[in-house]
């Protein structure tokens, strides 16, 4: 069995296995005609049950075969141009070559010993990111697993810094259309539900910041404390982002930590024709960065970015065995004096890849291309009588449904939409993303692949028109 760990002695098995695997992927990529074949849980279920784990093929071609079976061939891939759901991107070959790299080499960057240069590459990166944001010298970060646990973080952070010692006094101000993370967080940092203040948004989606001052006008009234506002720039179902220097001058006058969730927008980062989306960014106290959903990197690659270095001692905690407190003294370098998690991956390489390779402007351009897609896909929706599209986008999104003339009622409209994403995942022609708004059911198109056309929005709108049309005139036969 030795002969299966990678070192010196093995690196023509290394070799040989890992190219193999990447032709079957290569191949794989090369033919697929549709972003998924429609398999169910169903049909799919019996396949991977029916292997015994305890007894290997013992040979990698053969364990390939059996990965194209229960994997590959069903995958949802989201390079296609008809993949149009959630928030994943395509990814860019040089991030898929720093994952390559840095699964092999298998550095953990908690500690200087187990990485070495990794750290260095981390710091660099998460100050290059701190310095496109306008953070200013004090800023620091550190790489996380993703949008999840960076918001996490962000608001320990901020009720440490709340400074108070009733937690049942604080209080998180987010838009009603934030991102669920932001409630889930609350609940770990030990709040209550009612710790979170929905607020109302306005025909964009954006925060009302009238409302915001209100609340906070209302804390100070009640003798609560305001901890963290957060702001989204990029809301998960709509693209919007929030008037955040509006956002800003509020939190300076109340002395709040100004929290923005850019997992999404933060491509703009990289923009060369949007990047003032973001203008008040770089007022905030944290910043939450997802590089694997508008950066075109593999997953998991996400930050957290903070204004004052010094608030991340909040996460710290000196272990003996692994970053005793005599190693800051002697100016030895562990991220994981700033990290939630101890062991953690290298993804930074995969960023850190992409910029020497394509630069922060070729980046830049594929996201301005979709943002670019979604205009169009906004005009197309807007003079189509069949849909109603809600808002325009600021980035990639457009949730909107189908409304036939001949139908009135509400609830046959949202029966038809569902049916309709249904019937178009089970085909695999094309994959939408479904959400809801004032209560009613929706669909979505995210925009993250530059390969997508108009054509091919074209295209779904008939394919999903055709689909609800479909379900609409059976249930009038059924009801006849």
């Amino acid at each position: 069995m030795r002969s299966h760990l990678l070192n010196g002695l093995t690196t023509e098995h290394y070799r040989s296995s890992v190219t193999e695997g990447v032709e079957r992927v290569a191949a794989k990529l090369a033919t697929t005609e549709r972003p998924f074949t429609g398999i169910t849980v169903d049909a799919l279920t019996p396949r991977v049950d029916a292997i015994d784990l305890d007894r290997p093929l013992g040979d990698t071609a053969a364990v390939l075969d059996e990965l194209e079976d229960v994997y590959l061939k069903d995958a949802v891939y989201f390079h296609h141009p008809r993949y149009l759901a959630h928030l994943n991107c395509p990814v860019v070959i040089p991030a898929v070559l720093g994952e390559a790299v840095l699964s092999a080499v298998n550095s953990s960057l908690d500690t200087w010993d187990q990485s070495a240069g990794g750290t260095l590459i981390e710091r660099k990166l998460i100050d290059w990111t701190t310095a496109r944001i306008g953070l200013g010298p004090a800023a620091d970060g550190v790489f996380t697993s993703g949008g999840t646990q960076s918001n996490l973080q962000a608001l320990l952070l901020a009720r440490e810094e709340a400074k108070t010692d009733s937690l049942a006094k604080l209080r998180i101000f987010a838009s009603e259309v934030s991102h669920f993370s932001v409630k889930k967080s609350a609940k770990l940092l030990g709040l209550g539900q009612e710790s979170v203040v929905a607020l109302p948004v306005d025909h964009d989606k954006r925060l009302q910041t009238v409302a915001l001052a209100r609340e906070l006008e209302r804390c100070a009234r009640d003798g609560l404390v305001p901890m963290a506002v957060v702001a989204t720039a990029g809301t998960t179902d709509f693209g919007s982002i929030d008037p955040l220097p509006e956002i800003a001058e509020l939190c300076a006058q109340f002395g709040v930590w100004m929290h923005v969730d850019a997992a999404y927008g933060c491509g703009l980062l990289a923009s060369l024709k949007y990047r003032d989306r973001l203008a008040g960014i770089e007022r905030a106290d944290s910043v939450t960065v997802d590089y694997h959903k508008s950066f075109f990197q593999p997953v998991s690659s996400s930050a957290l970015l903070v204004r004052d270095a010094a608030t991340l001692r909040h996460a710290t905690y000196h272990a003996e065995y692994l970053n005793p407190l005599r190693m800051v003294q002697e100016r030895i370098p562990n991220q994981v004096d700033k990290s939630l998690q101890t062991t953690r991956r290298f993804d930074a390489l995969k960023l850190w890849m992409t910029l020497r390779v394509m630069g922060a402007d070729g980046i830049g351009a594929l996201f301005d291309e979709v943002c670019d897609l979604a205009a169009e896909g906004w005009r197309l929706l807007a003079a189509d009588p069949r849909f109603d599209v809600v808002v325009e986008p600021t980035l990639s999104t457009l949730v909107f449904r189908y409304v036939p003339a001949a139908v009135t009622d509400p609830a046959a409209i949202d029966r038809a939409n569902l049916y309709a994403r249904k019937a178009l995942f089970a085909s695999g022609d094309a994959v939408v993303a479904g959400t809801k708004v004032g209560g009613r059911h929706y669909l979505k198109f995210t925009l993250l692949n530059p390969e997508t056309t108009p054509a091919d929005i074209a295209a779904v709108l008939d394919l999903i028109a055709g689909h609800a049309e479909q379900y609409l005139g059976e249930s009038l036969d059924r009801a006849s």
